[in-house]
């Protein structure tokens, strides 16, 4: 055989390994071929071509398995069972952009799926490999890299330590302040992953500066960028009320209210879910929100928004009323009552509605003014109509019992309270007969109106057991009324009359 036989006869093998790799990464692509890869063995078959002379098969081999894995957890094991790992992690190191771009995809598609899975790239020593690709020069490699490092990250406290252990949060931090859109992206992403775990994680991201450079990219005009910016500053303020301040300090009001009117529906999301992390904290830093303006803003988000992505503003209100009774009251002022009557009565979910309650039960339970704020919106009879709807969820059920319970017992307005005294099961009732009896001692025209409109005669025919706080209510209520009316509203007493006219013997003459 000549020597030109030969060089055509590996042609021939180069040019069939380079269809092979290039046909199966374009496979993977397409979710009904993947079962098909599977079975046919070719995790087995793609593993030596990672170490092909030809860098770009190599490149394909992993781009391939990168897919392969990121489709389901059997397909990440099997790369993990198959002892890649090693082979990948050694060649991040060695080989070009292109292929530390594809092992790095593979290390992120294989870690996603579970902490197990995470904790293999860990042990086979990738952590190390892919924080000297965080000061790669292309950034591809960098966002590759750090990609892989969030995934890794997001699923633990622990992961996320031992990705601080290697030193990647400085270099993360840097990433941010690359002028590549989507390199800040990840990297964002990647530092909200490490800090949501603890405050001790949370703390290593501040000690690298990383709030100053997030705050100044909250009014970036990529929506993409700002959702991370903003999760990422929420995930460092949740923690505790230091880590809140020094969000605030870094200046993010008013700018975090212009994102509650963004187009993007996940920005406006995680606006409001910033201000309510670091409006439960105090009620300093809720009094800090209401003075820029953060409680009307988020209210106006509710209003334009659905389904889940009110949730965090319907919380950030009720955190702020559960504050204080001034607190209570800006929301009040705010108009924020009559939003979240609407949410109560016109969301589909259970947990919406769940946190509605929550939330007006928390401004109805500091004075008989607030109380009444809430009461003259109607929300009462729904409250209750979700308590004692067996369709409720157990949540919605619990939230609308201790709302009604909390409103209740500061309400003093009777119109509001008087449909409980039909409607309500007997564990709500006593507290509607016990603000009755608060009330009525003192006010003439509404102990006239108790007695026009049904509501003696409905104290006298509930049955209190003797000695208990609903028999003590329905006496201070009787006390109000001469014995006489009391008695002509006592059950029986029509045939006690009729009685008396039976054996009345009429004087004759």
């Amino acid at each position: 055989m000549s020597q030109r036989q030969v060089l055509q006869v590996f042609e021939q093998y180069q040019k069939a390994r380079t269809q092979f790799v290039q046909m199966v990464a374009e496979l993977a692509t397409r979710p009904q071929n993947i079962e098909t890869l599977q079975n046919a063995g070719v995790m087995s078959l793609l593993r030596p071509l990672l170490l092909d002379v030809v860098p770009t098969i190599q490149q394909t081999a992993a781009l391939a398995l990168g897919r392969l894995a990121n489709y389901n957890d059997d397909l990440a094991e099997a790369v993990v069972k198959g002892n890649i790992l090693p082979q990948l992690v050694y060649s991040l190191a060695e080989q070009n952009r292109f292929y530390k771009k594809a092992a790095a995809f593979v290390l992120r598609a294989v870690g996603k799926h579970s902490p197990q899975l995470a904790q293999a790239i860990v042990d086979c020593g990738a952590l190390d490999t892919l924080v000297i690709c965080l000061e790669d020069f292309d950034p591809g490699v960098k966002e590759a890299a750090a990609w892989a490092l969030g995934y890794i990250a997001r699923h633990n406290a622990e992961l996320s330590q031992a990705v601080v252990d290697v030193g990647a949060i400085p270099l993360l931090v840097l990433c941010i302040q690359e002028p590549e859109i989507a390199l800040k992206r990840i990297a964002a992403s990647a530092l909200s992953d490490i800090a949501k775990h603890s405050p001790e994680l949370a703390q290593t991201v501040v000690d690298a500066g990383a709030i100053a450079h997030l705050a100044q990219m909250i009014l970036n005009p990529d929506a993409k960028l700002k959702r991370q910016v903003l999760s990422a500053l929420s995930q460092i303020a949740k923690h505790s009320v230091d880590l809140a301040e020094m969000v605030v300090e870094a200046e993010i009001f008013p700018a975090v209210l212009t994102c509650l009117k963004d187009k993007d529906e996940y920005v406006k999301k995680n606006a409001s879910t910033l201000i309510r992390e670091i409006a439960k904290h105090t009620p300093e830093l809720s009094q800090l929100i209401v003075n820029t303006g953060g409680v009307a803003a988020v209210i106006d988000c509710i209003g334009s928004c659905k389904g889940n992505i009110k949730l965090p503003g319907i919380m950030m209100l009720g955190y702020v009323a559960a504050h204080s009774e001034n607190l209570a009251m800006a929301v009040i002022i705010s108009k924020g009552v009559p939003q979240l009557s609407v949410c109560l009565s016109e969301e589909p979910e259970d947990h919406i509605k769940a946190a509605a309650a929550w939330a007006l039960g928390q401004i109805g339970r500091h004075t008989p003014e607030h109380a009444r704020a809430v009461a003259v919106t109607n929300t009462l009879p729904v409250l209750l109509s979700l308590y004692m709807s067996t369709e409720s969820s157990e949540d919605l059920q619990m939230k609308s019992k201790k709302a009604i319970k909390n409103i209740l017992q500061k309400c003093t307005y009777l119109p509001a309270l008087e449909p409980f005294l039909y409607d309500a099961p007997p564990n709500i009732l006593k507290y509607v007969v016990g603000q009755f009896s608060k009330v009525l001692p003192h006010d003439s025209k509404a102990r006239r109106l108790f007695v026009t409109s049904g509501g003696l005669k409905k104290m006298q025919e509930l049955k209190a057991e003797p000695g208990s706080l609903l028999q003590e209510y329905i006496n201070s209520i009787n006390n109000c009324y001469p014995e006489e009316v009391v008695r002509y509203y006592s059950p029986g007493y029509s045939d006690t009359l009729l009685q008396r006219v039976d054996s009345y013997q009429p004087f004759t003459n």
